[in-house]
């Protein structure tokens, strides 16, 4: 089982990714899953079109933060055994995201392991104790109205009254012998375990945040995922996730897209701009007609033209290398909750083969049906940036048509690429009081361990901690990179790049175009006509909403 290059090494080091240079967006969204943030930070991210939501739980004690809601919900979407379709995430590696979402979930796992144990002798064996204590902090949470912010003078009351309170049954109770023991043993054992519980979720959460200042400042810190490691031939859990990871990277390079009408092409961006070049057939020689060609001629030629874009008469640095593809774009309504791929026998590993490609190339340009674009895509700035210009051509009666659209996905939320910042006070000296001084925090503060802890022993059936603290609903039809894109067009230079690469691809489609027509004995004269004409008012192009149709 080692032919497909996978590591069986005990705790494998997983690479951090295919491409070089296309890590920004990997890293800032894989930085989500070791953070400690509120839940309800991650809403700052929605764009226009998709929209996460937090699904409230039955008490807030048990909700989660956003790390731990995060990889939650995307390794249940990206890896589920019953997941709907994804949609390709451009200009990053969605692997890496879900491996540092399991990474991250064994390190939590690790720290719930030992507060369960925690509860189980400090908390189970002293039940009535335990579930006073949560009913203290229960109502105070509620008094507060939300994780991150303070209980105030009712609750803070309210917790120093139930201490003292505590403190007197401790030194006069009305039970003697065996019972007088267990309830101070009550009222003691689960301070004592949270005393313990502290230090333990103190070294997990430094753990966490170097991981997330890691990711977000770019280092490329490696994702450990012992579970994706099978110890055994029959360790069936472990392989069914490494066969999950390895359908995920087939699907992320799968040649079938998705055309959500005003959302436009999911996974590229909307469609910002439309050039059109529409001519009749016309011999050039009189008398004759011309030879028979077809569509994928004609894109064949275009795909050699632009296979050679990076190469210019200046030495002038210019277009990095491009990706050059076919593409097979399905029609799917704007407000669809799923989409499904094409299967059957001319689809292999998400790969539509070619055959069929030219097939509905040539014969599927009007009507029902999926559409075929051949697509040049730049992915620059890191891989924050990607700009794809995709083309088609089409021939109805005798007019050829070959038309080119811009798309641009812009870079990942700036929530994403943000690093932690310490706990810190500022307070007044205590003799030179006009002064003051600036104190570290525990980044676990008491409510924050009375959360884990409750949260550790229900950790291994998730759908119940579901219910009781809330999760994250990630926006559908589901794919890490356009869930949380923003508009490339905030960014001066990044709009710049975008507005630039329209010309230099549209002029090398229609050269390639005209080439086919020439050698097919076509009068190209209409077409080098309309090609100046489109060229020309191509300079003055600006991005616009080409998918509403209200340029």
């Amino acid at each position: 089982m080692t032919s497909d290059g996978f590591d069986f090494s005990p705790g494998a080091q997983v690479p951090l990714l295919g491409s070089a240079g296309q890590t920004a967006a990997t890293h800032a969204l894989a930085s989500a899953a070791y953070r400690d943030s509120p839940v309800e930070d991650i809403l700052k991210a929605n764009s226009e079109w998709h929209k996460s939501e937090v699904k409230k739980g039955k008490l807030s004690l048990f909700e989660p933060n956003l790390g731990e809601a995060f990889c939650h919900a995307v390794k249940v979407r990206m890896l589920g055994g019953a997941r709907s379709a994804l949609i390709q995430s451009f200009g990053m590696e969605p692997q890496t995201v879900v491996e540092h979402c399991l990474a991250a979930a064994h390190i939590r796992k690790e720290r719930d392991t030992k507060l369960t144990l925690i509860m189980v002798v400090c908390g189970l064996l002293f039940l009535p104790g335990l579930l006073a204590w949560m009913a203290v902090f229960q109502l105070r949470r509620t008094l507060a109205g939300a994780q991150n912010k303070h209980a105030g003078v009712i609750g803070t009351a309210l917790l120093f009254a139930i201490g003292g309170l505590a403190l007197l049954l401790m030194l006069r109770l009305p039970f003697t012998g065996f019972w007088a023991f267990y309830i101070r043993g009550a009222i003691v054992a689960p301070v004592v375990g949270w005393l313990l519980a502290q230090r333990i979720c103190e070294t997990t959460a430094k753990d966490l945040r170097a991981r997330w200042d890691g990711l977000a400042g770019g280092s490329g810190i490696g994702a450990k995922v012992p579970d994706a490691v099978p110890g055994n031939p029959h360790d069936k859990a472990r392989d069914t996730l490494r066969q999950g990871l390895h359908k995920l990277t087939a699907e992320q390079h799968a040649n079938s897209l998705f055309y959500a009408g005003p959302k436009g092409i999911l996974g590229m961006g909307t469609r910002w701009g439309s050039w059109q070049m529409a001519e009749e057939l016309v011999p050039r020689d009189p008398g004759k007609e011309i030879n028979q060609f077809r569509s994928w001629d004609v894109i064949r030629a275009i795909h050699d033209k632009l296979k050679l874009l990076e190469r210019g008469p200046l030495n002038s640095g210019g277009f990095p290398t491009p990706s050059v593809k076919h593409w097979i774009v399905c029609p799917v309504a704007e407000g669809a909750g799923s989409v499904s791929r094409p299967d059957g026998q001319d689809v292999e590993s998400f790969q539509i083969k070619g055959h069929e490609i030219q097939r509905i190339c040539n014969h599927q340009q009007f009507g029902s049906g999926n559409r075929h674009y051949l697509g040049v895509q730049f992915t620059l700035w890191d891989g924050q940036l990607v700009i794809t210009m995709m083309i088609t051509v089409t021939v109805l009666h005798e007019t050829l048509r070959v038309e080119v659209t811009g798309h641009a996905l812009g870079p990942v939320h700036g929530l994403f690429t943000t690093k932690s910042s310490p706990k810190t006070v500022t307070v007044n000296k205590t003799v030179r009081f006009w002064e003051t001084k600036t104190r570290t925090l525990p980044l676990v503060d008491t409510k924050e361990v009375v959360r884990l802890m409750v949260r550790a022993p229900l950790t291994w059936y998730p759908p119940l901690l579901d219910f009781l603290g809330g999760k994250l609903a990630l926006p559908e039809p589901f794919g890490l990179r356009h869930a949380w894109a923003e508009k490339p067009w905030r960014h001066r230079f990044m709009a710049d790049d975008a507005l630039r690469a329209a010309a230099p691809v549209l002029r090398a489609a229609h050269a390639a175009a005209l080439k086919v027509l020439e050698d097919n004995g076509v009068d190209t004269d209409r077409f080098a006509g309309r090609s100046m004409a489109v060229s020309g008012g191509i300079q003055d192009l600006a991005p616009k909403k080409a998918d509403l149709y209200d340029a």
